[in-house]
């Protein structure tokens, strides 16, 4: 079975993320929920981007990222939500061991943390196909860039708009599109 860390995203470490951390837990798997705002949570995108970006800063969310898996073995598999993939990404390109990459709702360019998408490093990317956050930003372009660089990649895009459609503790939760994801994501953990 898998050792997943899972970054939360820009709304704190909530209960939704809690709760889908249990629901791999459930599938057998070890999840790690580093608290990268350190207790705090927020109601609204806005309200979390402010915090994050002039309260910390990203620099150091993602470094807070880094040290959250200092002591845990290297086979690991980084998964993020939103702002959470920035660390899970610059961990799976530049830790050496990593056993796979989960996004949800975001993505940067590769070369953001290295030159190229490390080889033998799987990874699976969902979002909302018409979340503007995902692909208004750009977001989609980068994570279509990295399928195409990784051995082993697949996006899948669902329906609606919603940026935390798998966050049960949102107004934007969507059960169905959450079902599937979990659907995919075990079935990603079991065979990495």
């Amino acid at each position: 079975m898998a050792d997943v860390v899972l970054f939360h995203h820009v709304l704190g470490l909530t209960d939704g993320i809690g709760e889908f951390a249990e629901l791999l837990r459930a599938g057998g798997h070890t999840v790690h929920t580093p608290d990268l705002f350190e207790g705090r949570t927020f109601d609204t995108l806005e309200a979390g981007v402010q915090h994050a970006s002039t309260e910390i800063g990203f620099g150091e969310v993602i470094e807070r990222g880094v040290r959250a898996v200092d002591g845990l073995g290297n086979e690991l598999v980084y998964a993020g939500y939103s702002l959470g993939v920035l660390p899970a990404q610059q961990l799976a390109q530049t830790r050496p061991g990593a056993a796979g990459a989960l996004f949800i709702a975001s993505c940067v360019p590769v070369t953001e943390f290295s030159p190229s998408w490390p080889g033998g490093v799987p990874v699976q990317i969902h979002a909302s196909e018409e979340d503007p956050e995902f692909v208004g930003s750009g977001d989609i372009d980068a994570a279509r860039e990295l399928i195409g660089q990784a051995d082993q990649g697949e996006m899948f895009l669902y329906p609606g708009d919603a940026h935390f459609f798998a966050d049960s503790s949102t107004p934007q939760y969507d059960a169905g599109a959450t079902d599937a994801l979990l659907a995919r994501v075990l079935q990603f953990l079991g065979s990495h």
